[in-house]
Order: structure tokens, then sequence, then C-alpha cells
């Protein structure tokens, strides 16, 4: 054994030396197959035995994250060769077959900041197809977890709190709560005005992956960055990634009669004045979602400071009350004029 072990070491060492040897890239049968595999290593994604992604993948950051209980997250896109991903007129980002966006939850004062989960958003024939893999404890590879989970994670936010919670990894149904538009999973993060253009661009890989910019990447602000919008163009940001994804008009929240995107104008239907129609009980008993200047008698407000079930917005994702983001949005109500807009 061990002369064999030295014959493929001396092989490689000669194919090294011949030439560099080729990076590795995804497994693209897997990629465009119907099988979930019962591991992550079956994608090809990350170096053997680690949470280290390969370098074929494409990393990017948004410039306003959805919050998940203060995770930090670390985003990968691939498109199959030959293939490249392009932008809309309306800043949405049109994947080509064989695509796969890859997202892994970690929090750096928690197992060593090793990740937790990865999901996977997968472009195969039959639509994009949702899989959630918990990582493993020996940080060595991750296994399916299509019925959900519930992970002890401790952790400090950024004010220096301390959280002990149950992490919520969500089951294949919850994912198309968030990722659906008419009824069928689709890409929620990745979308022209929030990607960090400036970082992809830095890397090799961009030219391969995209097509061309838009032709005037209207960009959000960063929401918790006073420099890079006004309060309320910050606030609307967070709306926009952390409710628009299911309160628009072809989201899952669409009864509700209130929608959150970036583009939708600031009036009823963004919530300013407007009275519960598909809130139950999580209204409060307050009558607008928005009362401009009360934050306090908006309910909007009340069930983002929520982890009540039936109460608390978003209804997943989250086991934690995001208090910087709150904070804005209070700030923002406190700061509009009575009279609304």
């Amino acid at each position: 054994m061990k002369r064999i072990a030295a014959a493929a070491a001396a092989a490689l060492l000669c194919a090294s030396m011949a030439g560099a040897l080729p990076e590795p890239t995804p497994n693209q049968a897997v990629i465009d197959g119907r099988e979930m595999p019962a591991k992550l290593s079956a994608f090809g994604i990350f170096r053997p035995g680690t949470s280290e992604p390969i370098d074929a993948l494409l990393p990017y950051t948004l410039r306003t994250p959805l919050f998940s209980d203060y995770a930090g997250k670390k985003r990968l896109i691939w498109v199959p060769p030959g293939e490249k991903a392009r932008v809309a007129a309306d800043g949405q980002i049109d994947f080509p077959l064989g695509s796969m966006i890859v997202k892994s939850f970690a929090w750096p004062d928690h197992n060593g900041g090793r990740p937790v989960e990865t999901r996977l958003l997968l472009h195969r024939a039959s639509g994009w197809t949702a899989l959630p893999y918990l990582w493993d404890a020996d940080g060595k590879d991750a296994t399916l977890a299509l019925a959900g989970r519930r992970v002890p994670v401790s952790f400090k936010s950024p004010g220096g709190d301390a959280h002990s919670i149950r992490y919520a990894v969500p089951n294949k149904n919850q994912c198309k709560e968030c990722h659906s538009k008419r009824g069928e999973i689709v890409p929620i993060g990745p979308k022209a005005a929030n990607i960090d253009f400036a970082a992809a661009l830095s890397r090799p890989e961009f030219a391969r992956f995209f097509a061309e910019l838009p032709a005037s990447a209207l960009s959000i602000p960063r929401w918790d960055d006073p420099a890079t919008g006004s309060i309320e163009e910050r606030a609307r940001a967070y709306l926009d990634v952390n409710c628009a994804h299911c309160h628009n008009p072809e989201g899952s929240a669409s009864n509700s009669g209130l929608f959150l995107r970036w583009s939708d104008p600031a009036g009823i239907n963004y919530g300013i004045r407007k009275r519960p129609t598909a809130a139950g009980r999580g209204s409060g008993g307050m009558e607008f979602a928005i009362r401009p200047g009360d934050p306090d008698n908006s309910f909007l407000i009340y069930r983002l400071e929520s982890l009540e079930a039936g109460i608390a917005m978003p209804e997943v994702g989250r086991s934690t009350v995001h208090k910087e983001g709150a904070a804005l949005l209070r700030q923002w109500i406190a700061e509009m004029p009575k009279d609304g807009h």
C-alpha cells in the first residue's frame, strides 16, 4: 500500500510540474439531475472535507442583506460553462438552467465560526429546487435536512447582547414560503439593485458569469450606512429585502394588500395609514400598519419586534428580534409628518 501511495504522489507531482492542474468545478450532472443527494459533498462546491469553497464559484455580497438571527452569510453563484446570467430591464437576474446559488450561515463566536447550514437553489429543468443542508459536527460535510431542524446556537449580537437560540433550519416547504412568485420557487436575494457589483467585478470569474451589467444599475442603499441614503431610503431598503419577497402582488402575502418593494409608492398599500386586512391578531388592536409619527401604534413595528407565533414577521427565518433594524424603522416612522405622505 505504501508503494501505491508513493507512486500516486509521484504521478501527481509530475502532473503538476508538467502544467497547472485544472481547477475543480461543481458537479454539473448532480446540479442538473433530479436527485436530492444526502450529502452536500456530492455537488463539489467545497474543498473535500472542509467548508472552504472552490475557486470556480463567484462570491458576492449584498448591500442590504436579509436578517437571519445575526448570522454571517457567505454567498456564491455558479453558472454552467457556455452560459451567462443576464440582468432584465426591471433589475431581476435571469439565471440559465444549470445555475446554482449557495448561501452558508455561520456566527464568528459559535463553533469556531464554522457554518451551521448551507442552502442551495438549483435551476433545474423542472424549475428552481431548494435544498437545505445541515453541517455535520466535524465540519467535514453537511447532511440534507428536508424536514428542517432546530440547532442550538450561542452568539453575541453587535450590541454585545448574548443570545442562546434554537436556530431554525427551514424545511423544504418553508423555503417556498419566502422564495415564491406566482406559486413557483425563485431566487430572492441576488437582484441587480442589491448586489455589490463593485466587489463582484474585482473577481476574474465575473465576466464568465454575467453577460453585462445593467445599463443603469439602481443601487439600493445599505440599511445601516447613513452615507448611502436618507433614513427613509434606508428603511425602504430594509423592508424591500426583509419583507417584499412575500409582500408583493405575486408573493405569498399578496392577500394582505401590503406591498413593500423598493419600487412601490409610499402610500396606503405601502402601509401608511393602511388598516389591517389579513393581519389577524397580528394587528395588536392597532388601526394602521404605519401610523405616521407614532411607531408605538404602528403594527408593522409590533410584528417586527415580536417573537410570538402568529404575530412575528417575518414568519420564518428568525428566532431573535433585529433591534437595530427595528430602531431604523422606528426612527423613520417617528420622523414622518403626522398627516402622512
